[in-house]
């Protein structure tokens, strides 16, 4: 009798240590659907982003609370900053992106390229000094990372990078699909989402100097001045004519006229800043937005960029030097009126320094006159 009762408290319990277990199971199994589902809603979140900024705005926002990670960054590899450069063209705002690095080399990321096999994520301890090119700025406490490659056709273009406090949350014994698969959705959507970008800045420049063409700068010109009225800061407008310049085109061709024209919208772009905006209205004009600059600063740059053209001879690939002048009207909007339609502000401000290049010229041509 004693045995019999010693087996059903047996039973019991081996039942009670099943119904935990199956318990357990659930748990888990519902965790993990739980998980699946964050991360189904994420790729469809990426998948549909339609710009650059939208994308790796999306990635910092979502991955972090998606993957309860404490630090997330994304490196890129930009040999000769090409990305960066057409994404600030393109207005991308870089100051709410830190997280976003770039890398001139796909060696810089820290990955075994030598062996010629694409390289696998690397789940590890966080190594403060030789992981600070990927996490320049981490939080405190943090303790295990995944660094998972991002390829394409088996080239290296960046790196997720994952982070947590979470000393087991990254480990080389665990498995790496879940951040592999990861890598891989961001991996495309990055490529199309870059490619599509870099034709959209093609379709907005111009072919012959490399600078913006006026449907670029009719856009740029109202969205800084809408930024403009936000942030309560002054642009300025310059108009650039090419002095003279049906006479170069009947005196040396219009080869030589191209040349001039590659020429000065170089000497004209040295003088401006990143943030400053370039383009070509037609023949030999040219318009140059400078944010945050008030008329006497951009008079002072407008007289740089004439002197730079004047000094120097522009040298013709049979050796011949031509010089050049050029003639600049600036303009600048310092205040108006908040209840003006935006597209109206941005025509007056460049019929100003039309106006204003219109008295250069007939003030004798190679000077800079400045819009009351």
């Amino acid at each position: 009798m004693h045995e019999r009762g010693a087996s059903v408290r047996e039973l019991i319990a081996e039942n009670e240590a099943l119904r935990r277990q199956l318990a357990s199971l659930i748990d888990q199994a519902e965790s993990n659907h739980a998980i699946m589902m964050r991360h189904q809603a994420f790729d469809l979140e990426i998948v549909g982003a339609a710009s650059f900024q939208e994308l790796v705005g999306t990635i910092f926002r979502l991955l972090p609370v998606v993957s309860r990670l404490d630090a997330v960054t994304l490196s890129l590899v930009d040999t000769g900053a090409d990305i960066y450069t057409v994404m600030l063209k393109l207005g991308v705002d870089f100051e709410v992106l830190p997280d976003l690095l770039f890398h001139e080399s796909p060696e810089e990321l820290g990955y075994d390229l030598a062996s010629g096999q694409a390289p696998a994520p690397r789940l590890c301890p966080f190594d403060a000094r030789a992981q600070r090119h990927l996490f320049p700025y981490p939080p405190p406490g943090l303790a295990s990372v995944a660094l998972v490659p991002l390829l394409r056709n088996k080239r290296l273009i960046g790196s997720l990078n994952l982070g947590s406090r979470d000393p087991g949350r990254f480990t080389p014994v665990l498995g790496t699909d879940l951040v592999q698969h990861m890598g891989s959705i961001i991996a495309i959507c990055l490529e199309n989402v870059i490619s599509n970008e870099m034709l959209k800045y093609i379709g907005l420049t111009d072919a012959l100097t490399g600078v913006y063409n006026r449907r670029y700068m009719d856009r740029r010109l109202v969205e800084e001045i809408a930024r403009a009225q936000r942030q309560a800061y002054r642009i300025s407008c310059m108009y650039i004519d090419v002095d003279h310049f049906k006479q170069v085109n009947d005196t040396y061709g219009h080869l030589a006229g191209d040349d001039v024209l590659r020429e000065v919208a170089a000497r004209i772009k040295a003088e401006l800043r990143m943030s400053d905006a370039l383009g070509r209205f037609g023949g030999e004009e040219f318009v140059a937005l400078l944010i945050d600059a008030d008329i006497g600063s951009a008079s002072l740059v407008a007289q740089r960029i004439r002197a730079s053209v004047a000094d120097e001879p522009v040298l013709l690939p049979d050796g011949q030097a031509l010089s050049v002048s050029v003639s600049i009207g600036v303009a600048t909007l310092d205040d108006f009126e908040r209840d003006h339609a935006i597209e109206g502000v941005a025509q007056q401000l460049v019929m100003l320094a039309d106006q204003a290049l219109y008295q250069a010229k007939q003030n004798g041509r190679n000077q800079v006159v400045a819009s009351p």
